[in-house]
């Protein structure tokens, strides 16, 4: 399996049909082999009957969910994902397809180079923001950039894009060292790429903003919250194992 593509989703029934179309007809025109995996995060709608008859083509598609399927988070939904992919490469994309899977023909030539990790980021040279988020929430984000840069990802300008990729063994050896189940997910898969000396890529990304986001408010604040966890895992040594 050359790439596995994991899509978290809870309650997507409006947005995921659209993705997996987009994705699904990507993928069958690649010469390499590849499989999408979405998981389930506690969804109450018919997620989960989209995908059961989604038409894939040569694509796998799988679908899985928590054991006791509840809502537990981005960060643990991402990483059942992972857990349950084969691929030399690995990439998680948001369900409402706010960077299409065509993004990564641009990440192909870090992995070439020698990178282990290619983040997606609206914030560098080469970007494309199409649409805007509200001014008050990209004002957040910036605000909270500047802590985040502080405190756990020096340099990285843009931490939470929903578009990442890995490579298969990189994620096997972070698995068992990752702790943080929401928002601030993403913050953790950075710092403890770098703890434990992965290269990292911070890359441009065309983004357009979905206006059914459901990004709470608050999600910014509780990222802030989790990068003071992701701190002290790091002192901690959590990292290191």
């Amino acid at each position: 399996m050359h790439l596995s593509v994991v899509i978290p989703a809870f309650n997507e029934e409006k947005r995921l049909p659209a993705t997996l179309q987009k994705v699904v007809a990507y993928l069958n025109q690649r010469d390499y082999e590849a499989e999408v995996v979405v998981v389930d995060d506690g969804s109450t709608d018919r997620t989960a009957d989209i995908v059961r008859g989604c038409d894939a083509g040569k694509v796998a598609i799988r679908l899985t969910s928590h054991p006791d399927r509840g809502n537990h988070g981005k960060g643990a939904t991402v990483r059942r994902g992972f857990a349950e992919s084969k691929g030399r490469f690995r990439l998680f994309m948001d369900a409402d397809n706010s960077t299409t899977i065509e993004e990564i023909e641009g990440f192909w030539p870090f992995f070439d180079e020698g990178y282990d990790v290619v983040i997606g980021s609206r914030d560098v040279a080469g970007a494309d923001v199409v649409v805007h988020q509200s001014w008050h929430k990209e004002l957040g984000g910036k605000i909270g950039n500047l802590v985040i840069q502080m405190l756990a990802a020096p340099g990285i300008k843009d931490t939470q894009a929903g578009f990442k990729m890995f490579t298969g063994a990189c994620i096997e050896d972070l698995l068992p060292c990752l702790h943080i189940d929401r928002w601030g997910f993403d913050v953790e898969l950075i710092a403890a790429s770098r703890h434990r000396g992965f290269r990292l890529k911070e890359a441009p990304i065309r983004w357009v903003n979905s206006p059914d986001s459901k990004v709470p408010p608050g999600a910014y604040l509780q990222v802030l919250s989790e990068v003071w966890k992701v701190r002290r895992l790091r002192k901690a040594g959590a990292y290191d194992r």
